[in-house]
């Protein structure tokens, strides 16, 4: 963090602004963050996991954010929250450094002569805006980034840099697009006709509602017919893809790698894990957790945790288990048989 300039705020300041009880010294000036283990008197760290609860003993830590039961004869200065992870959220946001740009359309830029961009957005340096596309007030494109036709860009929206909007696509406001990310690509639409395959145009677009966050080298694909549509606050972590008209409820949380077919809907509060996959046409309701590379392969109407797979073990087990597992439709059969 060299060379960037740091906030400083005192513990009855951080109490105050994040509306936690303090037990302490509320002048202790912290600095910047850091882990239990790894914090010196001038960083702010937080306590979870009660699983690591002795690491606080022993730490440096200018102030904890913790539950009152986990710290416990104490004697440092602890912000008392009853999910310290989200008040910890909250508290590392205020000294998160953010790149700004100036209003206004960089040099470097093409915009069409249709498209509306407010003159509080920020167009950086090589960005490409089409026909009939409209960029809303305090937005910011970051370098690189194209925006196709006939797509908007909601107030506060930011567009970190090398994001493509193809065609047809509408971001809420305050909506975060990470580097590379592709929103409004076809489609993977195709249809078999005399022996080849011929492409089936795909016609609609992408809506993306407010306070989402679309992770790096993320693809969502427009609709065949009718919209993909992402839901208010769905968190997309790195390289995922999302296939046409997916609907994802809002608040849903997905992990890096998951694959979502096509025409898939996916609940509110729902969340994915790594690398899951999700085969098209089905529904999931809310309120469901499907662990890390599990394949999901038909509706889930009941909220609870789902996975597949075979856990970790040694290589000697696991070739054993596979045979005994292609050997058990005969042995089903022979038993039904008696």
């Amino acid at each position: 963090m060299s060379g960037e300039r740091r906030l400083s705020f005192r513990a009855g300041e951080l109490a105050e602004r994040l509306g936690l009880a303090l037990r302490g010294d509320p002048s202790t000036r912290v600095t910047w963050v850091g882990t239990l283990t790894g914090a010196g008197p001038d960083q702010l760290a937080f306590l979870a996991n009660p699983r690591y609860r002795a690491q606080l003993a022993g730490s440096r830590a200018g102030v904890v954010i913790a539950r009152e039961a986990d710290v416990d004869g104490y004697p440092g200065t602890v912000l008392l929250a009853s999910d310290p992870y989200a008040a910890y959220a909250r508290a590392a946001s205020l000294f998160q450094p953010t790149a700004t740009l100036q209003p206004g359309i960089h040099p470097t830029a093409v915009v069409d002569v249709s498209a509306q961009v407010h003159a509080d957005a920020a167009v950086g340096p090589l960005c490409v805006i089409g026909a009939g596309s409209v960029i809303g007030a305090g937005a910011a494109l970051g370098p690189g980034c194209i925006v196709g036709e006939h797509c908007t860009v909601g107030a506060g929206t930011r567009l970190v840099a090398r994001v493509t909007l193809v065609a047809r696509v509408r971001l809420g406001e305050r909506v975060l697009v990470h580097p590379g990310a592709v929103i409004g690509a076809d489609g993977f639409g195709i249809a078999m006709d005399a022996d080849m395959w011929r492409k089936v145009p795909q016609l609609g677009g992408v809506i993306i509602g407010d306070d989402c966050e679309i992770g790096a080298n993320t693809t969502i694909d427009r609709g065949a017919i009718d919209d993909t549509v992402l839901e208010e606050d769905v968190r997309l972590d790195n390289q995922i893809q999302v296939a046409h008209n997916v609907r994802i409820g809002a608040h849903t949380a997905i992990a890096g790698c998951v694959a979502i077919a096509g025409s898939t809907r996916i609940g509110r509060y729902c969340l994915i894990g790594g690398a899951a996959g999700i085969v098209g046409h089905i529904e999931i309701c809310d309120r469901v957790t499907v662990t890390a590379m599990t394949l999901v392969t038909h509706s889930i109407r009941e909220p609870g945790e789902y996975s597949s797979g075979t856990p970790l073990m040694d290589s000697r087990s696991w070739r054993r288990n596979a045979a005994r597992f292609r050997q058990l439709d005969a042995h089903f059969r022979r038993n039904r048989e008696r």
